[in-house]
């Protein structure tokens, strides 16, 4: 394989990761971390390798509304105010039927070299670094609700 000319390899997947988690208990009433969350680590990267995630995705499992915060953090036993950074939404509307798929659609673009056949589609994925943990929560003071979604991701450690 062709290195450059400062000796670094192209980021490749190691081992696949797929995570999926119940949000029915995880709250944060406001886009930035208060000390009174309740939010799930999603994906732990602090003291693993880094990972790289294809895709974001909820799965309702009600008919009810829900705003999902994903938060970038370099702690990985609680999502701490000063430590945990908001950085995109999932949001599902009340007429979404149980069992629905929604995707985030604003994950960073990245220069990952996937083949197109007649495309210029850019290319989109979050890069979680060693040392850094991926949490989610529910935007809401509802600290228990069962209509709540389910929320997984989908990508790889490198």
């Amino acid at each position: 394989m062709a290195t450059t000319s400062t000796n670094k390899q192209p980021l490749l997947v190691d081992r696949i990761l797929h995570y999926v988690v119940d949000l029915k208990t995880s709250i944060n009433n406001d886009i930035r971390v208060l000390g009174t969350n309740s939010a799930t680590l999603l994906v732990d990267s602090t003291t693993a390798d880094g990972a790289i995630i294809e895709d974001i995705y909820a799965v309702s499992t009600h008919n009810s509304a829900h705003t999902i915060n994903l938060y970038i953090s370099n702690a990985s036993d609680y999502l701490r105010p000063t430590q945990g950074f908001l950085i995109g939404q999932i949001k599902q509307e009340s007429t979404t039927q149980a069992g629905t798929l929604t995707h985030i659609d604003d994950l960073p673009s990245v220069l990952t070299p996937v083949p197109h056949v007649g495309t210029s589609e850019v290319n989109h994925a979050l890069y979680i670094p060693k040392g850094k943990a991926l949490w989610a929560a529910r935007q809401s003071s509802n600290d228990d609700d069962p209509n709540s979604p389910l929320l997984g991701c989908q990508g790889g450690w490198y």
